[in-house]
């Protein structure tokens, strides 16, 4: 579960079953949604909304739907919570098998067993599979033939990168690499540390994505914040909510932007050149605030948190406030609704998809539970021309929650194969869903 449940925690202890009566939404997803999203005042409530969407799975013979003119085939499946991808140039397909780490101790308290079947209720109370696993469509028929165990006893990873022949993989709590070959189906050698990345017993936002620059120079990692909105103390948070940029030779790195709270997907504009990444922005102050995004990358750019949210409008939350750090909060390019959790981010690179998914950002959204109604559970698509967002979203892959509101599926990493498909990662139905032009 990538938010903060301290609130949500306090709500089920002292609020019990009024925990359903929370506020609701009065815009809709659409309002939050765009290069200048509708953002009402907040709505700090005794208690905060708490609507989890229940993890059920797929039922037999089920899957998501697709949007018109395109279609839907599992490309795997019986995996165990995969949430991230990444495409080698040989087409074989790398998966992170992950969760959140465990606990180095434990209080044995009340409020740690309600915040793991909080964890549980949504999908994300499984240990760690600490592997990544290799994917091989050996026939080219749309379907994995083969999987295998490439690494293992890994921790926590997400985020994969290939340069040359060294395979980058970003754990929880470093970076690290290994020597690679293609067609290589299992790697045996030890990992070299290139550096080390905030971790910690608290690490409230675990998830560390790397990509690496054109060039191959460097590599950028993402960090996510160690709380809500600061609410653990500032000191936790050093290095954290930022973008790192990691020269690849010597391991030395720098902070590229900060104020992003939970940046996961990264991915280059084809057009401009210029890195863009999705934002998972700050819950608990009503279901139409605050809209998570997706935006172009400033070097040394920052974006607000935890002082302001889009733009300079103050969270007064948080204490001390911050007037200096606020007045240089750089507003995000483009919102993608309150609450829906945007983790995958791909730039179409026009030969997977027809049109209109073909100039574009695919965004997988991982699915709200500080909304009510919910929000997510989905995969979008936001139309680009010239190296800007271009329009409404639109919907490329629905149908992930039941009729009862339960999730049978929650789709987080996103990227394009070398066959023509765009592969969605589902942790909550541990299937890899591939998503081509309909004949």
């Amino acid at each position: 579960m990538s938010r903060s449940a301290p609130r949500l925690i306090l709500t089920l202890l002292v609020a019990g079953g009024l925990a359903a009566c929370g506020e609701t939404a009065r815009l809709q997803v659409a309002d939050g949604t765009g290069p200048s999203p509708r953002l009402p005042e907040p709505n700090k409530t005794l208690i905060p909304t708490v609507n989890i969407a229940p993890a059920v799975g797929w039922p037999a013979g089920a899957k998501p739907l697709a949007a018109p003119g395109t279609q839907v085939v599992a490309f795997a499946n019986g995996l165990d919570h995969p949430r991230w991808l990444y495409v080698l140039p040989n087409g074989d397909v790398l998966v992170a098998e992950s969760n959140a780490p465990a606990k180095a101790s434990s209080s044995g308290g009340l409020r740690e067993w309600i915040a793991s079947k909080i964890m549980q209720r949504a999908g994300a109370g499984v240990p760690s599979a600490n592997r990544i696993t290799l994917l091989r469509d050996e026939d080219n028929d749309g379907v994995a033939d083969t999987r295998s165990v490439l690494l293992e006893n890994l921790n926590s990873p997400f985020g994969m990168a290939l340069v040359g022949h060294t395979l980058y993989v970003a754990d929880t709590d470093r970076l690290i690499s290994f020597p690679y070959e293609s067609g290589q189906t299992r790697i045996s050698a030890a990992p070299t540390l290139v550096t080390e990345l905030p971790g910690g017993p608290l690490n409230h936002h675990w998830t560390k994505n790397v990509i690496a620059s054109p060039d191959g120079r460097k590599l950028y990692v993402t960090v996510g914040s160690n709380s809500n909105v600061g609410e653990n103390g500032l000191d936790q948070e050093q290095g954290r909510a930022a973008i790192w940029e990691v020269d690849r030779a010597s391991g030395q790195k720098r902070l590229f932007a900060t104020g992003l709270r939970n940046p996961n997907g990264m991915d280059w504009e084809p057009h401009t050149g210029k890195l863009w990444t999705a934002v998972n922005e700050r819950d608990e102050i009503g279901s139409d605030l605050v809209p998570d995004y997706v935006t172009s990358v400033q070097d040394g750019g920052f974006y607000g948190w935890p002082w302001s949210y889009y733009g300079q409008h103050v969270d007064q939350r948080v204490t001390p406030q911050n007037p200096a750090q606020v007045a240089k909060a750089l507003v995000p390019d483009y919102a993608v609704g309150p609450h829906t959790a945007s983790l995958g981010l791909a730039f179409s690179n026009g030969k997977s998809l027809a049109a209109p998914f073909d100039q574009g950002l695919f965004v997988g959204q991982h699915g709200s539970w500080n909304r009510k109604p919910h929000s997510g559970y989905k995969v979008v698509f936001i139309p680009f021309r010239d190296g800007r967002p271009a329009g409404q979203p639109l919907d490329l892959l629905t149908g992930f929650l039941d009729a009862e509101g339960q999730a049978m599926g929650r789709p987080v990493g996103v990227v394009q194969d070398k066959h023509g498909g765009v592969l969605v990662a589902d942790d909550v139905g541990n299937t890899i869903w591939r998503v081509t032009s309909a004949p």
